[in-house]
């Protein structure tokens, strides 16, 4: 029913008009949620990393932030 819609609204196009025009609209925000989320998996990667390699006793209650942009080094 979506796509009805779109193609009523979008006229007469050919159809690999209507691929391109459904990607410009579309493509941008497919690519930044892909960004995100592999940004956040690179961070938790990270978190955990810092984490291990902390000593047990030393600083333990302390978020690891070092080296991220906004964050006390």
């Amino acid at each position: 029913m979506f796509l009805d819609i779109v193609a009523l609204h979008l006229g007469a196009l050919h159809p690999y008009e209507k691929v391109l025009t459904l990607l410009l609209a579309f493509g941008p925000f497919v690519l930044l949620g892909i960004v995100v989320a592999v940004r956040r998996r690179q961070d938790a990667a990270e978190d955990a990393a810092a984490e291990a390699a902390q000593e047990p006793g030393e600083g333990a209650s302390e978020p690891a932030t070092r080296g991220r942009p906004g964050s006390p080094s």
